[in-house]
C-alpha cells in the first residue's frame, strides 16, 4: 500500500501521514525526473473543507512562471490510480484546463493545496477548454461549472466544439430543481446568473488571449469524431502542446516543433496487438500507436514528451514508455496523476 492510501477499522491510518490537532501533515516525498511528484508534501494546510473566495490573483501568483499540473492521465476505463484525461495550465494565477475528465475536479482541489495553487479551487477555475466531446472527456464539465457557482466571482468559460452549448443546457436541465431552490429558496445568492456557463463553440485558430498568453485550437484526426482539437499554449516563458485525443498528425507536428512540453495520447503497439482485428482498425483510426509518437517526436523534438491518457490494454505501463523509446531518443515521461511540468 502506498502513501495516500487508507487503511483500518476502529482508527484511521494513512501510510507516510501523520494526523495532529486535526491538521493533515504530509511527509515528504522525493521529486521526479522531470517535474514535481505526484505525492509531493501538502504546501498548504487546511483544518477541514473550506470556502474559497478572492477578488483576483496576488502579486506573488501573477510574478510566478508557467506551471503544468495534470489533474487526470487515464482512459474510458475506470482506473483506482487514474482520473479521466486534464491538463491544467497555471499562468499568472489563473486555471485553463484541457478537458476535464470523470475525477479530475476532485484532483484540482488536492492540487490547490499539494502546491499552493488559489485557481485550481474548482469555483476559481477561469476556463476549460474542450478537445472533443467524448466522455471521458466531459465527465466533470457538469462538476466544474456547477460546484460551489453562488460563490464564483464569475462563471466558467468554456471553449470547445459545435455541440458543447447543447451539452451545457443539458447540465442546466439536469440541475434544475437544484438551481430552482437555491435561486429562489432562502439561500443567498449573490449573483443568481452566476451558474451560467459563457460558452464559446470553436473552429481551428486562435481562441483565447490574455495578456501573453495564447490558446490556439488546431484539427486533430480522431476516426469520425469532427471536429477534434489540439491546442497549443503559448506564454513568454513556455510553448506547450496537448494533443487530445488523435491518429497520428501532420498538423500537429507542425505545431509541435520545438516546443517545451508535448503532452501526447499513447496506445500501445503489443497491446493493441491483442485484440482483435475490428479494435485495432478502430483504434489506428482514433489513437496513436507508441512507435508512431516516438517517430513523430523524433520530428518535432520537444523539450520534454509526456505521455498521458494511454491505452494498454493488459501490458505493464512501463512497456509503453519502452515503445515510445524505440523510435525516440529524447526524453519522454509517463505522467501520473498529480504531476507538475
Amino acid at each position: 500500500m502506498t502513501a495516500g492510501a487508507f487503511i483500518g477499522g476502529g482508527g484511521i491510518e494513512m501510510i507516510g501521514t501523520i494526523i495532529r490537532a486535526g491538521l493533515l501533515l504530509v511527509l515528504a516525498a522525493q521529486p521526479q525526473a522531470f517535474g514535481q511528484a505526484a505525492d509531493a508534501p501538502f504546501a498548504k494546510i487546511v483544518p477541514s473543507a473550506v470556502i474559497e473566495t478572492r477578488d483576483g490573483p496576488t502579486a506573488a501568483e501573477l510574478a510566478m512562471p508557467t506551471r503544468v499540473v495534470v489533474l487526470g492521465t487515464g482512459n474510458p476505463i475506470p482506473d483506482a490510480r487514474r482520473a479521466g484525461a486534464s491538463i491544467a495550465v497555471i499562468h499568472k494565477g489563473e486555471a485553463y484546463l484541457f478537458d476535464v475528465g470523470a475525477g479530475s475536479v476532485h484532483n484540482a482541489t488536492i492540487a490547490r493545496y499539494r502546491y499552493d495553487i488559489p485557481s485550481l479551487y474548482p469555483s476559481q477555475v477561469c476556463c476549460v477548454f474542450l478537445t472533443h466531446l467524448h466522455s471521458d472527456h466531459t465527465m466533470d464539465y457538469p462538476e466544474l461549472a456547477q460546484t460551489l457557482w453562488w460563490r464564483r466571482r464569475k462563471p466558467l468559460s468554456a471553449f470547445g466544439p459545435a455541440g458543447l452549448a447543447g451539452m451545457t443546457e443539458g447540465i442546466y436541465r439536469m440541475l434544475a430543481a437544484d438551481l430552482d431552490i437555491r435561486i429562489n429558496g432562502i439561500q443567498p445568492v449573490p449573483n443568481p446568473d452566476a451558474y451560467k456557463v459563457n460558452v464559446t463553440e470553436i473552429e481551428a485558430g486562435v481562441v483565447f488571449e490574455k495578456d501573453d498568453l495564447v490558446v490556439e485550437a488546431f484539427d486533430v484526426p480522431h476516426g469520425e469524431v469532427k471536429p477534434a482539437f489540439g491546442y497549443r499554449v503559448t506564454t513568454a516563458d513556455r510553448r506547450i502542446v496537448i494533443s487530445g485525443d488523435t491518429a497520428l498528425s501532420d498538423t500537429l507536428l507542425e505545431k509541435a516543433r520545438g516546443v517545451d512540453l508535448l503532452f501526447h495520447e499513447v496506445i500501445s503497439d503489443s497491446g493493441l496487438a491483442n485484440n482483435t482485428e475490428f479494435w485495432q482498425r478502430y483504434h489506428k483510426s482514433h489513437h496513436t500507436l507508441a512507435s508512431d509518437l516516438g517517430k513523430l517526436a523524433s520530428e518535432a523534438r520537444p523539450g520534454l514528451l509526456v505521455l498521458y491518457h494511454g491505452l494498454y490494454y493488459g501490458v505493464p505501463e512501463a512497456v509503453i514508455l519502452d515503445e515510445v523509446k524505440a523510435t525516440y531518443d529524447g526524453d519522454v515521461v509517463l505522467a501520473s496523476d498529480l504531476d507538475v511540468f
